[in-house]
């Protein structure tokens, strides 16, 4: 392997450096994984679960595509919850609680299994670079590997500093040293550099908490899963999560240590991220609360580690003690280990290409937290672009991106490189345009011929795509040209308080009704029938009835994607001076200059350009 030349090679075994390894390798590519220790693969270095709002969309089209997290979110799930039910199902979210040890373990299997991937244990401290070309990576020990292209998922290592109260020391997370050389390197070459913080609560041991004091949160009724394929089941037995609340006693004992906090004192200058804030962060910016929800969840289905969420803190280790014991259930609570701030080196995003390829150095691509996003699921989806695209690139192909329209996972990357990030990025179903397009249920149906296409995907998961969407489509067509009589639709409709026929109609305009559902329509008899003819399972019935209900809005949403994507297939040149449009303002010839879009689409959606800026781009294009 020393003497070998790998296609690609990742530097970072998290989330990002795993997606993008298997993608890589699983697209034909000779590929190393390099790491600063092999057992931490996947290590799940925050909270025990993968999905949430807007994340979840994330996962599933990781798997739409041909990533491995989804399939490893069911293998290693405890508990289910379809989030945001109650919404129409844009907003539909689905999250899993996973056993952090079978997590991580299930991951270094699969990879294992994976041809064409080669591993190796060291620091990174050099790449190697020649005319402004990456050409491999040097380690600590002076070991150098030749690699055609580079894809850096270095997490939150670059420097890393991790702070509990008057106390910090270098790390890239509780117990492992962070990584030094590369980021004065990239400094050298002329990349911009930053520093950002994230921070974890503390793990306690679950057989000291009284959670008869706590309210239970059992996962759904009728469990689902992440992954499209059927290698996969649905959980039949779940762990349950608990909440319970902090108080105004808390927030007092919290309070007596701010002038002991890195938060307050000065010593973190960086920022963290806004929408999970540390829990000094939250009594601080939200004087107003008496009381703030934590989430307590089991970290597995065999260990007693708890993971207390929504208490992360950088405070010293004795008030965070203090005031978890005098939370509802932790009054006797012993400790696994306090929670912890660290701050670590990224580098602004709008130095990427759509690709995740770095605009100053060929070959070098950057995923995950030193982009400055958080969370695993965006890192995750990084990963696998980054692998995707290096892999195309050495087999002289053309480059794989996603539209906003086309994926959450085309909206992160087009935000990220557009208009950068100062604060850690989380992805949010608002954050997209066309969400009504970018649902959980029809990832597949958006990404997976794609997968197939770029040779990631494979057949079986495309045949079994065609199928369900085949399926649906006839189910929909069912509605569509069978009609119902009054006699026996109305009695199902009286007792949904919704108004009768008079005369037969198409069951299309009956199953369309907000207040009527598949379980409603499913009473008359050949509705059932067909269910059962069919032998239609749920995620085909789901998928009818979405496309039933919501087929107004989704074709409204159709057409308005079309009219941006049209923006789109405005390429701009390569390199295009905007200093000689003297008509456009300053600030935007400056940011356009800088960042370089690729089409007048991406132009518009940078902070700073106006609508008449992209207007004088347009005439000068001649359009």
């Amino acid at each position: 392997m020393f003497n070998e030349v790998y296609d690609v090679i990742v530097v970072g075994a998290g989330h990002a450096g795993s997606e993008a390894a298997a993608a890589a390798a699983n697209m034909g590519s000779k590929t190393l994984l390099i790491t600063m220790n092999l057992q931490n693969i996947a290590q799940m270095s925050c909270n025990p679960a993968m999905g949430g709002i807007a994340k979840g969309q994330i996962v599933r089209e990781i798997d739409a595509l041909g990533g491995y997290s989804g399939i490893v979110s069911d293998t290693s799930a405890i508990q289910f919850k379809m989030l945001n039910k109650s919404k129409g199902p844009a907003m539909w979210s689905p999250r899993v609680q996973s056993d952090r040890m079978r997590f991580a373990e299930d991951w270094r299997l699969l990879l294992e299994n994976t041809p064409n991937l080669d591993f190796y244990q060291e620091m990174v401290s050099d790449l190697l670079i020649e005319n402004h070309k990456v050409v491999g990576v040097k380690t600590s020990l002076g070991i150098e590997f030749k690699g055609k292209s580079v894809v850096l998922t270095n997490g939150t290592f670059l420097n890393g500093l991790i702070h509990i109260g008057d106390k910090n020391f270098g790390g890239g997370r509780a117990g492992e040293r962070a990584a030094t050389g590369i980021t004065e390197q990239l400094v050298n070459l002329g990349f911009d550099s930053g520093r950002m913080k994230t921070g974890t609560p503390p793990r306690v041991d679950g057989r000291s908490l009284d959670y008869s004091k706590m309210v239970e949160q059992p996962g759904d009724e009728n469990p689902q899963k992440f992954s499209f394929l059927d290698v996969t089941k649905p959980l039949t037995e779940q762990r349950s999560c608990h909440m319970t609340y902090t108080s105004p006693e808390v927030h007092d004992l919290l309070r007596e240590g701010f002038d002991r906090s890195p938060m307050f004192n000065g010593r973190i200058q960086s920022l963290g991220p806004r929408y999970c804030p540390s829990i000094e962060d939250k009594i601080n910016r939200f004087a107003d609360k008496d009381r703030h929800q934590l989430f307590v969840e089991p970290e597995g289905w065999n260990t007693v580690e708890v993971y207390v969420n929504g208490f992360s803190t950088s405070l010293p280790e004795d008030v965070q003690f203090k005031a978890l014991r005098s939370v509802a259930g932790f009054e006797n609570v012993k400790f696994f280990r306090p929670g912890y701030a660290i701050e670590y080196d990224y580098f602004p995003p709008t130095q990427l290409q759509h690709t995740l390829e770095t605009k100053l150095i060929e070959g070098l691509y950057f995923a995950g937290q030193i982009n400055g996003t958080t969370g695993y699921e965006e890192a995750a989806s990084q990963g696998l672009m980054a692998g995707i695209n290096a892999s195309l690139k050495i087999q002289e192909k053309d480059p794989f991106t996603l539209s906003r329209s086309e994926a959450y996972i085309g909206v992160l990357i087009d935000d990220l490189i557009t208009k950068g990030t100062e604060e850690p990025y989380r992805m949010f179903t608002s954050r997209a345009e066309y969400r009504t397009l970018l649902r959980q249920d029809n990832a597949d149906f958006r990404l997976t011929p794609k997968g197939y296409e770029i040779g990631l995907a494979s057949e079986k998961r495309l045949k079994r795509m065609e199928e369900k969407q085949q399926a649906s489509s006839d189910f929909v067509e069912f509605f569509r040209e069978t009609s119902v009589k009054p006699e026996e639709i109305n009695p199902i409709l009286e007792a949904n308080d919704s108004s009768l026929m008079k005369q037969s109609d198409k069951m299309f305009k009956i199953f369309a009704r907000p207040n009527i559902t598949i379980d409603d329509m499913r009473k008359v008899t050949s509705v059932n029938n067909y269910i059962l003819d069919n032998d239609l399972d749920d995620e085909v019935i789901e998928q009818t009835e979405i496309q039933v209900k919501y087929s107004g809005y989704i074709e409204k949403e159709k057409n308005n994607a079309d009219k941006l994507n049209r923006l789109e297939n405005i390429k701009i040149p390569k390199d295009f001076d905007y200093s000689k449009l003297k008509s456009m303002s300053m600030e935007a010839r400056e940011k356009l200059n800088k960042i370089q879009p690729v089409t007048i689409s991406q132009a518009s959606r940078i902070s700073g350009v106006s609508p008449s800026d992209v207007s004088v781009l347009l005439v000068y294009m001649g359009r």
